[in-house]
C-alpha cells in the first residue's frame, strides 16, 4: 500500500495565483520528504480556481527539488492539443525528470475548457482521447515515417531527407517502450476502467464520488483483463480520497462541517459542476437522496476521512473493506488554509497512518 499525492489543484479564485502555485509546490516537496511515492497533477486552461494549465511544465520545476516522488499529469485533455505536441513534450519531460513521469490522460471535463476547444460532446471528445493516444503511443514506438489518416488528427511525417542529421525523428521517452499511462475513472462501472485491464494502463478512481461507487471501477478493470487474457493486479489501482489528520478530533470534525472552510468551498466548487452535467448522484449516498438536498458541507461529511490518526486509520480500513484490495490511496492536496494544519495532516498521515494502514493490508490480502 502506497500512499500518493493527488492535485487537481482547487484554490478560491481570490488567491493570489503565485502564491497559491508555490503553496501547491510546497506540497509537493513535503510530499517527497515524506516518502509519498507519487504525485499526479491536474490541466485546466480556462479556471483560475485550477490554475495549473500545463502541469508537465509545474512538475519541471520541481525535478531539481525532490529525490524520489513519480510525477503524474492527473490528466493531460487529450482533445485540447495535438498528439505530436503532447508526445514530445512528454518525451521531454520524461528525459527531464530522469524517467520519473506517468502518463495521466483523459477526455477533459471542464465546462469553459470544453467550450473553448470545440469539444463539447463527451462522445466525440472519448473518440479524440481515445485517436490520440493510439498516435502517441505509435509515435513513442515507431520510426518514421508516418501516415495517419484518422478521424480528428490526420498527419503525416515523410519527407526523411534530412534523417541523417535527424531531422523527421521524434524524442522518444526515456522509459522503454514507454511511460506508464493512466486513465482517470469517475462514472460507475468506468468505460474506461476496462480499457485499462485490456491495455495493461493504471485505473486512478477519483476522490469526488462516494464509495458505493469505486468498487464498480475494480469489477470492470478485471472484466477488462479477462478479455484480454491479462491477470489482474491490485498494486496498479489508484483511488484517490480527501483526507485530514489531526492531532484534535474536535478540530478536524468543525473544519470538514465549517460551512466557510476549505473543504465546503472545495464541494461547492464541484457541485456547480455536477449540477450543470446532471451527475449529482456521484457524491450521493443513495439514490433515494433527492438533489436538492445535496450540500457542500452534507458531502464533505460524508466523503472526507477525517479525524485523529486513529480515527483516520479506522476509516480507511472500513473504506477497503467496503471497496476492496487496491496499490496506492492518493490524498488530495486540498488548499491548505491553515499550512500549519495542511503540513501536520499530511506528517500524520504518512507516519502515523500508514505505516499501520499497510500493516492491516498486508495481514488480511485477499484472493484476486
Amino acid at each position: 500500500m502506497n500512499l500518493g499525492l493527488f492535485m487537481q489543484p482547487v484554490h478560491p479564485p481570490w488567491r493570489d495565483i503565485g502564491e497559491a502555485l508555490e503553496e501547491d509546490r510546497q506540497a509537493i516537496m513535503l510530499a517527497d520528504r515524506l516518502a509519498f511515492t507519487e504525485c499526479w497533477i491536474g490541466e485546466h486552461f480556462t479556471a483560475v480556481t485550477e490554475p495549473i494549465s500545463s502541469p508537465l511544465m509545474f512538475c519541471a520545476t520541481l525535478v531539481h527539488r525532490t529525490r524520489q516522488i513519480r510525477f503524474g499529469c492527473g490528466v493531460l485533455a487529450l482533445p485540447a492539443q495535438h498528439p505530436v505536441v503532447v508526445a514530445s513534450q512528454a518525451a521531454l519531460f520524461d528525459h527531464l525528470s530522469g524517467g520519473r513521469f506517468l502518463m495521466g490522460v483523459g477526455p477533459g471535463t471542464l465546462s469553459s475548457d470544453v467550450e473553448v476547444f470545440g469539444v463539447d460532446d463527451i462522445v466525440c471528445r472519448s473518440k479524440m482521447m481515445a485517436e490520440s493516444l493510439d498516435i502517441i503511443l505509435r509515435l513513442w514506438t515507431d520510426k518514421a515515417p508516418f501516415e495517419f489518416d484518422g478521424e480528428f488528427f490526420p498527419f503525416s511525417l515523410q519527407d526523411l531527407s534530412r534523417h541523417r542529421f535527424g531531422v523527421g525523428a521524434l524524442v522518444k521517452p526515456l522509459q522503454k517502450p514507454h511511460p506508464p499511462v493512466a486513465l482517470s475513472l469517475t462514472a460507475p462501472g468506468s468505460f474506461s476502467a476496462g480499457v485499462c485491464g485490456e491495455r495493461g494502463f493504471i485505473p486512478v478512481s477519483a476522490n469526488f464520488i462516494h464509495s458505493r461507487h469505486v468498487a464498480s471501477h475494480w469489477t470492470t478493470y478485471r472484466e477488462g483483463c479477462e478479455r484480454a487474457g491479462r491477470r489482474p493486479d491490485p498494486a496498479v489501482w489508484r483511488i484517490a480520497r480527501s483526507i485530514f489528520v489531526s492531532d484534535d478530533e474536535s478540530l478536524a470534525s468543525d473544519r470538514v462541517a465549517d460551512p466557510q472552510g476549505v473543504f465546503a468551498w472545495y464541494y461547492e466548487y464541484l457541485l456547480s459542476g455536477f449540477r450543470r452535467r446532471g451527475a449529482v448522484f456521484l457524491v450521493k449516498e443513495s439514490d433515494e437522496v433527492a438533489d436538492e438536498a445535496i450540500t457542500p458541507v452534507g458531502i464533505a461529511e460524508s466523503l472526507v476521512i477525517a479525524g485523529t490518526p486513529d480515527r483516520v486509520l479506522d476509516r480507511l480500513i472500513a473504506f477497503r473493506e467496503e471497496v476492496g484490495d487496491f496499490g496506492t490511496l492518493l490524498d488530495v492536496a486540498h488548499d491548505w488554509q491553515d499550512p500549519v494544519l495542511g503540513k501536520r495532516s499530511m506528517q500524520l498521515l504518512a507516519e502515523e497512518v500508514m505505516p499501520r494502514f499497510r500493516r492491516h493490508c498486508q495481514a488480511i490480502r485477499r484472493p484476486i
